[in-house]
């Protein structure tokens, strides 16, 4: 209906400006007078010859020049005061007669130069009025389709950008009663499944890893123990076949133990599939990437200094991401973040106010799976933290996890540019 309505406030001021245009095109100018006017008032100035102020009451303008070409009398200034004046201005001039005596001349001003004139202008103030109409319209219509359709669909590949980089965290923060309401509510829908889903897969993973933890254990000893039997049978055997026999046995308990010790850094395999590509980028990229971590825009930015950087865009993205959430989520308040130069780096430094944390859970914040025990009923697989310190160090930077002045303190080290 909106869309309707403003082609109609386009179409309808281009068809007045076309019929405007057709009547200029096809008005002329009417120089002819009128006969019987044009009589009256030399019928009157002939008969009032000595007082011409007489034929006044004349609906046409005139000057009355005298024998000699002198002006005796004008209705109004500005009209032609010699014959070659009027015969420019396409005047009528007229001789007047008395008793077969010539008196003078009466030059009857032609108004219609000027009546086109103001036709002219008439027409032009209405297609610049229909002109004005139609950039308001214009303006209008492109200020209602960048908020409308495109920032949404910018909102949207944003978003799908993220989804993309695997993070699910950070919800579809757009205005569901727009054209797109139940689309948004559709990708915000699919990234919270898909969150569930990941977080379903991470208590798989932390379950699969305590399994195979209990499972080396409980296998390890009885292979302790069959190792130790054959060592003792290797050392009372007599025969070079039996000893042989034990050796073997040996031999195997020891490759048992090995595999079983293989299985605790199967769980870190995943990490060869993230894979993080840097590149140099101006710092000045930070301010759109802090913009859109803080999704609920309670954060105070600082200015950050001008340089070049060397890291991965998306990751970092990810990276900051995930401390914003993770502030939110929390702690709840507000989010101080100030930035500064040293020496080869940059240090960007993130700072809620929730209180911090125990200097106990202080040191296990980056490990994988681990989450604090006074946040057991919020929601969450513990690989955050874990994420973002292994992108930083892929990206020659580092990922620092303290208590500050009044909550927990996050310092993303970022290496400069040129020092790779």
């Amino acid at each position: 209906m909106r869309r309707w309505t403003a082609l109609r406030w386009l179409l309808l001021p281009a068809a007045l400006e076309i019929t405007l245009l057709v009547i200029f095109c096809c008005s002329r100018v009417d120089d002819g007078q009128d006969v019987a006017a044009v009589n009256e008032v030399v019928k009157m100035l002939e008969t009032h010859w000595q007082q011409p102020e007489a034929a006044a009451f004349s609906p046409l303008d005139y000057t009355v020049l005298g024998r000699d070409g002198t002006v005796r009398y004008q209705t109004r200034e500005g009209l032609s005061e010699t014959i070659p004046k009027a015969i420019a201005r396409r005047d009528t001039i007229l001789d007047l007669w008395q008793d077969d005596q010539r008196l003078g001349q009466v030059l009857i001003h032609n108004s219609a130069n000027e009546s086109f004139a103001a036709q002219r202008r008439w027409l032009a103030g209405g297609v610049f009025l229909l002109l004005l109409v139609q950039t308001a319209v214009l303006f209008g219509s492109y200020f209602y389709l960048e908020q409308t359709y495109v920032r949404p669909f910018q909102e949207l590949k944003q978003f799908a950008v993220r989804v993309a980089g695997g993070n699910l965290e950070l919800p579809l923060t757009m205005d569901r009663k727009n054209i797109f309401g139940a689309f948004t509510e559709s990708f915000d829908l699919m990234r919270r499944e898909l969150a569930q889903a990941r977080l379903m897969q991470a208590r798989a993973d932390r379950e699969k890893k305590e399994l195979v933890a209990k499972l080396s254990h409980d296998i390890k000893t009885p292979v302790a123990s069959i190792k130790a039997v054959a060592e003792l049978g290797y050392a009372c055997a007599g025969q070079e076949r039996i000893r042989g026999n034990y050796e073997q046995i040996i031999r195997k308990a020891d490759q048992i133990n090995a595999l079983i010790s293989n299985l605790f850094t199967a769980a870190l395999e995943e990490l060869q599939q993230l894979t993080v590509t840097p590149v140099e980028f101006d710092s000045s990229e930070l301010k759109n990437l802090l913009h859109a971590a803080d999704y609920l825009q309670r954060g105070t930015m600082a200015a950050i200094p001008q340089c070049l950087l060397w890291g991965d865009l998306l990751r970092l993205q990810q990276v900051l991401d995930n401390l914003f959430v993770n502030a939110y989520k929390y702690a709840d308040t507000q989010i101080e973040v100030t930035a500064f130069r040293q020496e080869d780096h940059l240090r960007l430094v993130i700072e809620d106010f929730g209180g911090g944390v125990s200097d106990e859970e202080l040191g296990h914040l980056k490990e994988k799976f681990w989450r604090g025990s006074s946040h057991d009923a919020v929601e969450g697989a513990g690989l955050g933290l874990f994420l973002s310190d292994y992108f930083m160090k892929e990206m020659q930077g580092a990922l620092l996890v303290e208590n500050g002045r009044a909550g927990l303190k996050v310092s993303v080290v970022i290496a400069l540019g040129g020092m790779i």
